[in-house]
């Protein structure tokens, strides 16, 4: 019925909720369409003989590894995740991506195991796939709930609903973040769907594998837990591209115009040319966008502490890029007859998320210049005076990217975390014209 009757149960390694699929299995395509698929049929014939002794991993140095494995299929990626940490590493399943991670661990021939943290929020439909997907593989998924006396007393003093008000962290923290704790403690390793497209503003930088550096593993302590992202290079229609050759289950919430899928409250669909995680806390800052699962992506305590290192420099020191004096900025802010259309990021050098889109934001302006465009491409440094910035522009987290349209004495505030060349410049085009 799901395309996995031809592959039974061959028996279960020490873990009750590993399943060993048939060793050397194939899908019965032949004829791949996408990149993924591909990477599938050449990457399968090097690991047909399925092995659960685990391979020794504290020698391994995992930043070089890294950089060698970048440019491996997430199957190699996979496979090397079970052959190094055997049954004590596991898959974190929740979306659409998590089922290509189980689908890639399938093809392996290894056992695996698969756990998922069940919120107490979520929509039908998940738990419906969560359903499709144990029958799917023949497995069982390790559920991972909240803390019931954590919850009850978060809701009791702040309702059902609080993080409307008051931001996502919280609930995050104890329905998802804690009992992830939990889970990864029993753990030395784990398998993620991350990809590096997901989120610019958090996942760009996103490690094929890693030391995970929010999490600890079974031993405890930092350096204890190691974290694979299999699926980092892949873009997002390539990983859909690969679900659907392959057939496998997915969120019938998809269907409906959902790309990113969490608790039902916080998950809405995304229109046509909105980034997926537009639909996750939509009422929030995007740099804000990780409910904790995956925190390491953005720097330990804060953005600021985590890269000044790196920021003795400016951003767009030289260039089409114009910088503005507190002076200029609050002129035009006042004025009702501007001269011309000027999109200000309103930055701090030390910032991961304005270092992100420096060279975006560079080559936005040097096309402008090139073609003669009324829109001036500008910046101002808003960490030397964050009040300013406040009461002027609603500043709140960097990068804040506003338009003053020419002779209107307002401002446009840029709504999107994407933050590419074309889709700035489609949003320039929307609200001042060519």
């Amino acid at each position: 019925m799901y395309g996995r009757k031809e592959v039974p149960v061959s028996g279960f390694a020490s873990c009750s909720h590993i399943c060993q699929p048939v060793p050397g299995f194939r899908s019965k395509r032949s004829s791949p369409r996408t990149r993924a698929a591909q990477q599938v049929t050449s990457a399968t014939a090097t690991i047909d003989k399925p092995q659960t002794a685990a391979a020794p991993a504290a020698s391994l140095d995992w930043s070089q590894l890294a950089q060698q494995m970048d440019s491996q299929s997430p199957l190699q990626i996979i496979d090397h995740a079970l052959a190094t940490f055997g049954d004590e590493v596991a898959i974190a399943f929740s979306g659409a991506e998590d089922v290509a991670v189980i689908e890639y661990a399938h093809l392996t021939g290894r056992p695996f195991r698969v756990f998922s943290l069940d919120t107490g929020r979520l929509d039908k439909e998940t738990y419906e796939l969560f359903d499709r997907v144990e029958r799917h593989y023949n497995i069982r998924i390790e559920y991972t709930f909240p803390d019931a006396q954590e919850t009850m007393d978060l809701v009791r003093a702040k309702g059902m609903f609080s993080f409307y008000q008051d931001g996502h962290q919280e609930c995050c923290r104890v329905r998802k973040v804690r009992p992830l704790r939990r889970q990864l403690k029993t753990l030395k390793a784990w398998i993620t769907g991350q990809r590096r497209d997901q989120s610019p503003g958090t996942r760009a930088a996103v490690s094929v594998v890693q030391v995970d550096p929010a999490f600890e593993g079974t031993s405890g302590g930092p350096g204890s837990l190691v974290k694979y992202n299999p699926l980092a290079g892949m873009t997002g229609k390539e990983t859909w591209n690969f679900l659907r050759v392959m057939d496998v289950p997915v969120n019938e919430l998809h269907s409906k115009g959902y790309v990113s899928i969490g608790c039902q409250p916080c998950t809405r669909p995304v229109l046509p040319n909105q980034h997926e995680r537009e639909g996750r806390w939509w009422w929030e800052d995007a740099a804000g966008k990780e409910c904790g699962l995956h925190s390491g992506n953005v720097s330990v305590g804060s953005a600021e502490q985590g890269s000044k290192a790196e920021a003795q420099r400016d951003l767009w020191p030289e260039g089409k890029v114009q910088a503005l004096s507190q002076e200029e900025l609050s002129s035009l802010a006042c004025s009702e007859s501007r001269e011309q259309d000027t999109l200000v990021a309103l930055y701090a050098p030390w910032c991961q998320y304005s270092q992100a889109m420096e060279g975006s934001y560079s080559e936005l302006a040097e096309q402008y210049a090139a073609r003669g465009s009324h829109v001036r491409i500008a910046k101002f440094q808003a960490d030397t005076d964050r009040e300013f910035s406040q009461q002027t522009f609603g500043l709140q987290t960097f990068p804040t990217i506003v338009m003053l349209p020419k002779s209107r004495k307002q401002y446009i505030r840029y709504p999107s975390e994407r933050r590419d060349v074309e889709t700035l410049d489609l949003w320039i085009k929307s609200v001042v014209g060519q």
